[in-house]
């Protein structure tokens, strides 16, 4: 399908000048969100992640029982989401999450970089889901949208959207670091988004430059665009980098100041993260929590 035409229904990205001078009031904003309630909610928004080379059967084994534990340790927090991991481990995750309400996210489509053949994204997209992923998150090929080539790009994401039932949750990566200016960024999400995107999420955590204030902006206002003129809610996911309470609440203002309270559910805001889950964890209780 053509989608890059569609582009030009829409207003132009905000300058870099524009996205920074909101930031610095989302800043001033995020002070009245430094609270419990706001860090529960960040924290039962957490895609608790592992996606590291050394990742084994026994260590993701380990990692997905110690966020079920945390159901019975800390009842009075809602827990994570879901546990993010590489294709191979859904299944792994699926046995020690059964009986729980804990939904499980897999990478997939050549993830990170997005650079192999669409018939293995798909395929591997589709194994994910056979053995179990309630959610996927994919990379739109930053390659291509750097080069213009933005029906391509979006016409892969379309492609692995097929590939899906109704009910999985497809959330589309476009490495805003490796993007940069507002204008790509904004394309990438409206792109993502006429593609069938259900979230749009700001990075791997595999570059130099990962989630910022400023990309998420950019999102945001694409988020917001294209609910208006569509009537879909689309969910934005803020991944790598983001580590402390104040980082979580600020992208939760983010969310908040342009999107309204209605988006700040986990069903529509995401944080994909691991260190930052015990810092809340810490903020919330008042004392230094090492728990995962």
């Amino acid at each position: 399908m053509e989608y890059a035409n569609h582009l030009n229904e829409y207003a132009p990205a905000p300058s870099e000048a524009q996205a920074a001078e909101e930031v610095a009031r989302m800043k001033t904003a995020a002070v009245r969100n430094e609270n419990s309630d706001v860090y529960k909610l960040c924290y039962s928004a957490i895609d608790l992640t592992t996606l590291s080379c050394s990742d084994s059967v026994r260590s993701v084994t380990a990692f997905a029982e110690k966020a079920v534990e945390f159901y019975d340790k800390f009842p009075h927090i809602p827990n994570v989401a879901s546990i993010c991991i590489y294709p191979s481990f859904v299944e792994t995750v699926g046995v020690a999450v059964d009986g729980t309400p804990m939904r499980i996210t897999s990478v997939a489509g050549g993830f990170p970089a997005a650079q192999t053949f669409l018939e293995v994204k798909a395929l591997e997209v589709a194994m994910a889901i056979e053995n179990g992923a309630d959610e996927v998150d994919i990379v739109l090929n930053a390659g291509r949208m750097l080069t213009g080539e933005y029906d391509e790009a979006a016409n892969e994401v379309e492609v692995i959207r097929a590939e899906m039932d109704e009910e999985i949750v497809l959330k589309v990566i476009i490495e805003s670091g490796v993007l940069k200016t507002p204008d790509l960024i904004r394309k990438a999400s409206l792109l993502s988004m006429f593609a069938g995107a259900d979230f749009i999420k700001t990075s791997t955590g595999k570059t130099d430059v990962s989630a910022t204030p400023e990309a998420a902006v950019v999102m945001c206002h694409a988020i917001k665009d294209f609910y208006e003129k569509t009537g879909r809610k689309v969910g934005f996911k803020a991944a790598g980098g983001v580590r402390t309470p104040q980082d979580a609440v600020l992208y939760y203002t983010i969310v908040e100041e342009i999107l309204g309270k209605e988006w700040c559910t986990p069903e529509l805001f995401r944080i994909g993260a691991s260190s930052a889950a015990n810092n809340l964890i810490s903020a919330i209780e008042g004392r230094e929590v090492k728990f995962f």
